[in-house]
């Protein structure tokens, strides 16, 4: 399968990556960054493929045609999905069959037949095994995890030592929304690579392309503060929709003209409370922007906080209705 093409943004940090690869610079470890749905994994598969390419042409772009470019395009979904925790596909394009091209997500937890919340220890381990191999191409070997920010602390531990030996024609290409998180001794032995939001006109110009109409487009392109990825999810189904109503929802909180537990009960009876928590939290960045009041300041990022909080919750066992009604209570 041919990978779907790169948007201008992605294009931009591409361009950035493959001049640092030709002038052989870039790094044994990167740290991919940029907001969720920026396109990320994108980027760093158009890169793998690059980089894998056996016969590249002048301008060091893929041929398509070799061995490698064939096996990197054969690609296959596990027989169980791998799913992220939103319900979305881990490797959204598949697994390929390239001998060198590994793929570290959410994996399926052999034992309970379920998607793991996170990626732990043992994946490390194996990832350092293979990273340890040579390469079955005779090229490079590229790893993409997807997303980093999900490995746990134990396993961090294994992959800081994968980080502290690196080889030749050897890329660990780390993807995170959220870096701040992960620990300064991962950082700081990552190059950064970073995909930022592009100019409202570009992102407009982009969602027509994906078949918006210009109205809806811009209304989901505000909503989204400027991100298009988001703003082309909340547009390619009801999602603007489900943001109007937990909206609304957060309105009647604030007005009293609603109760927290029984706006929860409504959250949670179709499955789509993570969603709707989703769209809170964004509200509350988007009502934060521009603020000078401390203390307004202050509510909105405790509810922007809260959103989050509740969302982590339903991946548990704690009981979803009461989870979310915490997280509503804050817009009282």
């Amino acid at each position: 399968m041919n990978l779907p093409p790169l948007s201008p943004w992605q294009q931009r940090a591409y361009a950035q990556a493959a001049d640092a690869l030709a002038g052989g610079y870039f790094g044994h470890a990167t740290l991919i960054v940029g907001p969720a749905l920026i396109g990320k994994r994108l980027l760093a598969e158009h890169l793998a493929r690059r980089v894998l390419c056996l016969s590249p042409r002048a301008d060091g772009e893929a041929c398509g045609a070799c061995k490698s470019c064939t096996l990197f395009a054969s690609r296959a979904q596990m027989e169980t999905p791998e799913l992220r925790p939103d319900g979305s596909p881990a490797h959204p394009w598949g697994h390929s069959a390239h001998p060198d091209l590994q793929f570290l997500g959410y994996e399926v937890n052999q034992k309970t037949g379920k998607p793991r919340g996170e990626i732990v220890i043992e994946q490390i381990r194996t990832l350092s095994e293979k990273m340890g191999l040579t390469a079955q191409l005779g090229g490079a070997q590229v790893v993409i995890v997807d997303p980093c920010d999900a490995i746990n602390w134990s396993a961090f531990n294994a992959l800081l030592k994968t980080l502290e030996e690196p080889q030749p024609g050897r890329y660990l290409w780390l993807l995170a929304s959220n870096p701040a998180q992960l620990p300064a001794t991962i950082r700081s032995r990552c190059q950064r690579l970073e995909l930022r939001l592009p100019p409202r006109d570009e992102a407009l110009a982009w969602l027509r392309q994906r078949g918006h109409a210009e109205t809806l487009a811009s209304e989901a392109l505000d909503a989204a503060r400027g991100h298009p990825g988001l703003a082309d999810a909340w547009a390619s189904g009801d999602g603007l929709s489900l943001r109007r109503d937990a909206v609304k929802d957060a309105q009647a909180l604030q007005r009293g003209q609603a109760e927290a537990s029984d706006v929860a009960q409504r959250w949670v009876a179709d499955g789509r409370a993570a969603e709707r928590l989703g769209h809170l939290a964004e509200y509350a960045l988007r009502e934060a922007a521009g603020l000078t009041d401390p203390a307004a300041t202050r509510t909105l990022a405790a509810r922007f906080d809260a959103a989050n909080r509740a969302r982590d919750l339903l991946r548990t066992t704690v009981r979803a209705d009461l989870a979310v009604m915490e997280a509503l209570l804050a817009w009282r």
